[in-house]
């Protein structure tokens, strides 16, 4: 290949936004770079067709008069820059901007008056670049602007967004903690085959009992639990619908008027099969799903046959939410035909269902799941938010589900050809292909973030926290041509200005807190801008070691010990060599956290605990396990079928780890030490 021709490459995809250095372990090969750029819709089959592909998007990026979406930020004035033909650079301009409230400004601006901030000839076409100004003192909101040009009429997405997110106050008022455990793994003498919502509230009334200001846990959305099958909470079948495998059917309303719930849960046949999904160690999705699904069933259909009053409500909230339709048929569609999107006939593969398509009954199994799951979400937010508590901690996941809702329905906004994943490093050598399809950083400022924004309000309805997965996502993600492996990949970079004013809104709308999860390899510019905005970084202590012991712990984080993708702190621990565990004692001892003269493993991990509880972060949460010496991990990433990943159930019932005495006390003293109580 030549150099020329390789040059002429690196820039189409430069201009694509493809990083091309040659440290990546794609960049200095032709064929991922041709891949992906077709995967971004360049239009280039082979190296041929790069210069012809190259000028138009030259032409392509000059063509557009101005960019789609511009950040006003605290209400400060927003500037476009007009890229207009010289020919065209004169006259009027006639400007509109409609409020997110409805309220219309009009103005008109001569082009000739414009600050020029460049000119420049682009394949035989003068352009010259000028600058418009819109007003200052913006409402927060997104807000239309539409630009009438002698060239064609304009539109552009302004959002007004204040700088920082949502934040705690100062001092020990902003200082607080709380629990962590995956809802899956929690369980409980009333539960079945895992922890449901209800024991998810009894979980939170403990912690608040003690103190504690939040329960975390991990992703609660959609997922695939007959055909296809993936519990994966970071593959869910939509980041816009929740999963009904965590409903309580005891608290629908109509379960003390639907006498064929009570036939059936009263058979042995049902006794047996609950007995058998909570004596095992794993969670059994298929067979617990099977059973839940049955009675909620007997309960949709006393709903809809008019036996309790509630049908009146949910016909009522599904007007209210009319894409729960939507996703029901679809739901009810890859029931029908026991297959993936992508192989349906045509039409419905296009987005386009029928009646007839699917069964209807299974379509109002959907729209009633997702009316009780709004319903006790709501109930257990409220109770979570009491006494101005953060409550709820939840987890926006990366992506979803390559045949799941939200590809199928919003697939101009993915890059279909492609998967996220990770590049090579000392424990992947091959790096992570997470097989899901990244979004397309194009597409989705043509659509104005909608769907990017919808995920962002279906969680911050009921989460006082909410942690972004992979917060380096925002900046540059990695994307692997379909067919390729991780060392073929590239990172193509996103406008991250835009996505953190969209964030910094809508927290300060939802008065929730923003936590980045920013672990691994991230690049120095990540978490300097998550300052700015005031998000929360992650302190993690199995990832601080430091040249004297371990890291300072800053003030805006969420400060742990591990994360549900580590082992826990006692198998951590225990894989130490001795020289490690002196040197973290030797540590603890020298701050005052650890008294005993030995390196005993309770008394470091409480140390530890105590130490972050201390501390000026923000958030302190605790993984449960951790409480109990729990030495197996829940996720061992890179692996699928050698481990029960997002399977195994917590050593205790939550009966059972709520009256431990030690417990109780060391959660105790963290609560003194958070809030000074």
């Amino acid at each position: 290949m030549a150099e020329a021709e390789l040059y002429l490459l690196r820039e189409l995809a430069r201009l694509h936004g493809i990083e091309t250095n040659n440290d990546q372990p794609g960049g200095a090969s032709p064929e991922p770079l041709l891949l992906l750029l077709r995967a971004l819709g360049a239009p280039v089959g082979s190296l041929a067709d790069v210069p012809d592909a190259l000028r138009e998007r030259r032409q392509q990026q000059w063509r557009r008069c101005c960019e789609p979406v511009v950040v006003s930020w605290d209400g400060g004035p927003a500037h476009l820059e007009l890229r207009l033909p010289a020919a065209l650079a004169d006259g009027f301009a006639s400007c509109r901007l409609e409020l997110e409230n409805g309220a219309v400004w009009r103005w008109a601006r001569n082009l000739e008056r414009l600050p020029v901030l460049q000119v420049k000839t682009v394949e035989g076409v003068d352009y010259a670049v000028r600058k418009i100004s819109l007003p200052s003192g913006l409402p927060p909101g997104y807000h239309r602007f539409s630009l009438d040009l002698p060239a064609g009429a304009q539109e552009t997405l302004v959002i007004a967004a204040p700088r920082q997110a949502h934040s705690l106050p100062e001092g020990s008022a902003g200082r607080v903690w709380g629990v962590f455990l995956p809802l899956y793994a929690l369980h409980s003498g009333r539960s079945w085959a895992a922890g449901d919502l209800t024991d998810l509230e009894n979980l939170m009334r403990w912690a608040h009992s003690l103190g504690g200001g939040l329960v975390g846990t991990l992703p609660l959305l959609a997922a695939f639990l007959d055909e296809p099958f993936d519990p994966s909470p970071y593959s869910p079948a939509s980041r816009l619908f929740w999963n009904e495998f965590y409903l309580d059917p005891a608290r629908a309303p109509e379960y003390e008027h639907c006498p064929a719930v009570r036939e059936m849960l009263n058979s042995p046949a049902a006794q047996e099969e609950i007995k058998r999904l909570k004596a095992t160690p794993l969670v059994d999705y298929r067979r617990g799903m099977a059973l839940k699904r049955r009675v909620l069933e007997h309960l949709m259909e006393c709903c809809f046959d008019g036996a309790s009053s509630s049908h009146e409500e949910l016909q009522k909230w599904v007007a209210e939410n009319p894409a729960v339709l939507d996703y029901a048929g679809f739901r009810a569609g890859v029931e029908t035909l026991r297959a993936p999107w992508q192989s349906w006939p045509g039409r419905m593969q296009g987005g386009a269902l029928q009646e007839g398509d699917y069964d209807p009954r299974a379509a109002r199994y959907h729209l009633y799941v997702q009316w009780l799951l709004h319903r006790q979400l709501q109930g257990l937010a409220g109770q979570a938010r009491q006494n101005n508590r953060p409550g709820l901690y939840l987890d926006l996941s990366l992506g979803v589900h390559p045949a799941g809702y939200d590809v199928w329905r919003h697939r101009a906004s993915f890059a279909l050809s492609a998967s996220s994943g990770a590049p090579p490093d000392m424990l992947f050598t091959e790096g992570q292909d997470w097989q899901f399809p990244p979004l397309h950083p194009e597409r989705v400022r043509e659509q104005g973030y909608g769907y990017f924004i919808a995920c962002l309000r279906n969680h911050l309805k009921y989460a006082g926290i909410l942690r972004i997965d992979h917060v380096m996502g925002l900046h540059r993600l990695f994307w692997i041509p379909r067919g390729l492996s991780g060392r073929d990949g590239l990172y193509v970079r996103y406008r991250a200005e835009e996505f953190y004013a969209i964030l910094a809104l809508e927290s300060r709308r939802s008065r929730a807190l923003i936590v980045g999860e920013d672990l691994g390899n991230v690049p120095p510019y990540v978490r300097p801008e998550m300052a700015r905005h005031k998000f929360c970084r992650m302190y993690v202590q199995q990832t601080e070691a430091g040249p004297e012991g371990l890291n300072p712990v800053p003030e805006d984080a969420l400060a742990c010990l591990n994360t549900h993708d580590m082992p826990p702190f006692t198998a951590c621990w225990l894989n130490r060599d001795n020289a490690g565990r002196r040197r973290l004692a030797h540590y603890l001892r020298g701050k005052g956290w650890l008294k005993a003269p030995t390196d005993k493993l309770e008394d470091v991990l409480k140390a530890c605990l105590l130490r972050l509880a201390a501390s000026p972060a923000r958030i302190h949460l605790l993984n449960l396990e951790d409480l109990w010496l729990e030495t197996t991990p829940q996720n061992i990433p890179g692996t699928t079928d050698e481990y029960p990943n997002w399977r195994r159930r917590a050593r205790y019932t939550r009966e059972e780890f709520s009256a431990m005495p030690g417990l109780r006390e060391l959660l105790q003293n963290i609560n003194h030490l958070r809030t000074g109580e």
